[in-house]
């Protein structure tokens, strides 16, 4: 989930850094879809919003980077032993090596760390949900099972008898592939299977979800947000409204382009709405600065994030949420604020890229998590701050209680980080997340 590069010549370009494949399947965009694929033609003859463009370079079932990634999520033999190793240089050691012999370019944290990363995030879950009524988990790209299976092992351990054989683990999962995966990962404990299944299905399908859930129940996000599509606006200045961004291909060059719009698309109208509210902090000083000094600005908005929780919220309109995911990303030289990482590795080496447009199937785009935009997102999605019928604001409370905490935070309070500790003292889990954090969201009856 960090992301780590090493620093000799062959280092592993994206070491640590987790993506989940095929978490979210490729909507029918027209041309996009008939699309011709290839590096000189990403998209059809009409222009398509950016969220569109990225979900292609990702995503297309042939060409997109994901699909062309045959090993997508790296599954360990066997857990590390923290601590028999003597310190970080014995660590990174048999990482490159655990790498090398693996041919993935990432594993994720949940690896890296299992049990004891899965084991925390059941211990969170255990000591905040409601006992006296049936546990029911999703959880949101299931990748390899290894989520899955620790939350279980841990829960079948340490929880009374009843909440094991009366709870229901439920995988939301795009991928066929990783559906049979996560089946035999869970099956090696067999009493797993009767509580456990797999959806095929896109989670941001709101008619995949059927019936709305009444009852309360914990969704489970890991490294989800990163790839979710985005969206790009543009402006002159500071001063000068919000244009959206589409991505044409032009006849007389191979090269896309940049198209901006007035503001039309009602997603990019609502999740900027959010972006924008007045309650933002430096709302107030960035308009007078915007002023003085006007210039162009571009942003990027999480559209894929609102449109995955306007949908949770109106299917599982009780549930409680714990998502981890970067909140900083360095090196990245993609303009505009909350941009992506754009990156590639070819010959076992990585680079980055200047541009989205540069991403034509060869490259991995992944986004820093805004973690209170993420709050706002949240709370606009559960009601808070909606109009009424007659067009004036809610008064109403808001309906969530939220924390965000640094993954070290997290760890150290619901986790055993003793478990992820060398025999000198240092722990990865702790140590080297730095640009990552968790987000806990659950439901309140405070709402005057």
């Amino acid at each position: 989930m960090a992301l780590f590069r090493f620093a000799s010549s062959r280092k592993l370009p994206l070491l640590l850094c987790s993506r989940n494949v095929d978490q979210f399947d490729l909507p029918c965009f027209g041309s996009l879809r008939a699309a011709f694929f290839s590096t000189q033609r990403l998209i059809g003859d009409e222009p398509v919003l950016v969220r569109e463009f990225i979900h292609t370079a990702l995503y297309d079932p042939k060409h997109g980077y994901f699909s062309q990634r045959s090993r997508s999520v790296g599954v360990l033999e066997r857990s590390i032993k923290f601590n028999q190793l003597e310190g970080r240089k014995a660590y990174m050691k048999l990482l490159e090596k655990v790498y090398k012999q693996s041919d993935i370019s990432w594993f994720t944290p949940v690896e890296l760390f299992k049990p004891w990363y899965a084991h925390g995030i059941a211990e969170a879950i255990l000591r905040t949900t409601n006992l006296s009524v049936p546990l029911k988990i999703y959880e949101i790209g299931g990748g390899s099972g290894t989520c899955a299976k620790g939350v279980l092992d841990y829960i079948m351990l340490n929880a009374p008898e009843r909440i094991y054989n009366n709870m229901t683990y439920t995988s939301i999962e795009i991928s066929p592939s990783l559906a049979e995966i996560q089946k035999e990962t869970v099956a090696q404990v067999g009493s797993h299977l009767s509580k456990f299944r797999v959806e095929c299905r896109d989670a941001s399908d709101l008619s995949g979800w059927r019936n709305v859930e009444q009852q309360p129940c914990w969704v489970i996000m890991l490294e989800v947000l990163d790839n979710l599509p985005h969206d790009l606006v543009h402006s002159k200045s500071q001063i000068s409204p919000w244009m959206e961004v589409l991505v044409e291909n032009k006849p007389e060059s191979e090269a896309l382009s940049e198209l901006y719009k007035p503001l039309e698309d009602p997603l990019i109208k609502r999740c900027l709405e959010i972006v924008e509210h007045e309650d933002d902090p430096i709302s107030k000083p960035r308009e007078i600065w915007s002023k003085l000094f006007p210039k162009p600005r571009r942003s990027w908005l999480p559209t894929g994030c609102l449109k995955l929780l306007e949908v949770l919220h109106e299917k599982l309109p009780k549930m409680s949420l714990i998502a981890s995911d970067f909140s900083f990303l360095p090196d990245v030289k993609v303009p505009g604020e909350r941009a992506p990482l754009v990156s590639t590795k070819k010959d076992g080496l990585s680079s980055d890229y200047s541009s989205y447009l540069d991403a034509k199937g060869d490259a991995d785009i992944f986004f820093p998590t805004d973690f209170w935009l993420l709050e706002r997102l949240d709370h606009y999605c559960s009601g808070w701050r909606k109009t009424e019928k007659d067009g004036t604001p809610s008064k109403k409370g808001r309906k969530r209680r939220t924390l965000t905490l640094d993954t070290s935070a997290f760890m150290d309070e619901f986790g055993l980080p003793t478990k992820t500790r060398t025999k000198d003292g240092y722990n990865p889990l702790l140590d080297d997340f730095k640009n990552t954090k968790f987000y806990l969201s659950v439901p309140t009856h405070n709402t005057k």
